[in-house]
């Protein structure tokens, strides 16, 4: 693994810029190399239709020069419910709000796409979540599912993305990372003995299902992404590698959108020591498949290392919180960083951060706002 530094370096490509287009293998391209990362903000309403200050989150984001504007994980059942204030794209009900924001999004000029899952285990029972999982997890009183179960949830997947295609958005992410329910069946963990657990290609089948049901429920230029994460939640390096190489060089899906905490850190397994998390990850095998990184990108310097780094694009999270305009600020400006935290509250409140949002901030993101 010594040889991580160089061949990193060997990988720098300076000449590639914000700027470039992003082509994709289906639908039209990023006009640039930002995204905005799926971001829990709880800003819907309680049946999980589009709550206004989501609706005003997302717009302003679009109107700040991303490429594309991803929402956040959107429940594909009631049951699948994770946090208060999600959005919900679990019963045709929700169309028309999300109509509405897709139109908005793109009429902004940039892409759009709805982020779908389901929070497995970690369902919440008084918002009408079950916590189910491949497995059973005592800890979390989840049950294992039924191999009905999980078809009957691959086809709740395919039916949310055949809404989103029905209210206008580019296409959808399947949120198969931190630790939620398609991240779960990729966990070492699952042991499943009906195709769906054991080793690593039985535990991505049902990703695998799901993504193979899309494509034949939706138009040929619908575009499909997927978000993993490299390790913890019971995935090995080994095997987050295999998948993402596997998922990128299938022409399946149309981006990689990898979750790295932190895009520079060393790995936690200190078999891996030396290397950086991205270098692990560009440096496979893609195919035509753009790959994004994610993780503590707050200034456009370090966004500019991982486009060096050979990333194609990058999602930003906690910056798009502070500066809706992120990707047109580092665009202009190569030394632009994101204000320092604790940020401002009437900063935030002007960035379009809604009450509630506001409060999952300041109790779930220690020193992130500052004290009144």
């Amino acid at each position: 693994m010594s040889d991580a530094p160089a061949a990193a370096a060997a990988r720098t490509q300076h000449s590639r810029s914000f700027t470039d287009a992003v082509a994709m293998p289906r639908g039209p391209a990023m006009n640039n190399r930002f995204m905005l990362a799926p971001l829990t903000n709880m800003q819907s309403n309680p049946d999980g239709s589009l709550g206004e200050d989501e609706y005003n989150w997302l717009t302003m984001r679009a109107r700040g020069g991303y490429g594309l504007v991803m929402t956040c994980a959107a429940y594909v059942t009631a049951c699948g419910k994770g946090a208060p204030g999600q959005l919900g794209v679990h019963c045709d009900g929700m169309i028309p709000g999300l109509a509405r924001l897709a139109e908005g999004i793109r009429r902004e000029g940039c892409l759009s796409s709805l982020q779908i899952g389901h929070s497995g285990h970690r369902s919440v029972p008084k918002l009408g979540g079950e916590p189910v999982g491949p497995v059973a997890v005592p800890e979390s009183g989840a049950r294992a599912l039924t191999t009905g179960e999980i078809r009957r949830l691959r086809d709740a997947f395919v039916a949310a993305a055949v809404r989103a295609e029905k209210a206008g958005f580019h296409g959808v992410e399947l949120h198969s990372a931190h630790g939620y329910l398609l991240c779960q069946f990729l966990d070492s963990a699952n042991n499943r003995d009906d195709g769906y657990g054991g080793a690593l290609e039985d535990r991505m089948r049902f990703l695998n299902d799901i993504i193979d049901g899309i494509r034949a429920s939706t138009r040929s230029d619908f575009q499909l992404g997927v978000r993993l994460s490299p390790e913890r939640y019971g995935i090995t390096i080994e095997d987050a590698r295999a998948a993402a190489s596997a998922l990128m060089t299938s022409g399946r899906i149309d981006y990689l959108d990898m979750s790295l905490w932190s895009v520079f850190k060393e790995p936690e397994d200190r078999a891996w020591a030396g290397w950086r998390l991205i270098d692990l990850f560009t440096g496979l095998p893609r195919g035509n498949t753009p790959l994004g990184v994610a993780g503590k990108i707050m200034d456009a310097a370090t966004a500019q290392a991982c486009i060096d780094a050979g990333a194609d694009f990058v999602l930003v999270g906690r910056g798009a919180i502070i500066h809706h305009d992120f990707p047109r600020r580092a665009i202009a400006d190569p030394a632009f960083a994101s204000l320092p935290r604790p940020v401002p509250r009437a900063h935030l409140e002007a960035g379009a951060v809604g009450p509630r949002f506001m409060n999952y901030l300041e109790k779930g993101w220690p020193g992130f706002v500052e004290a009144a």
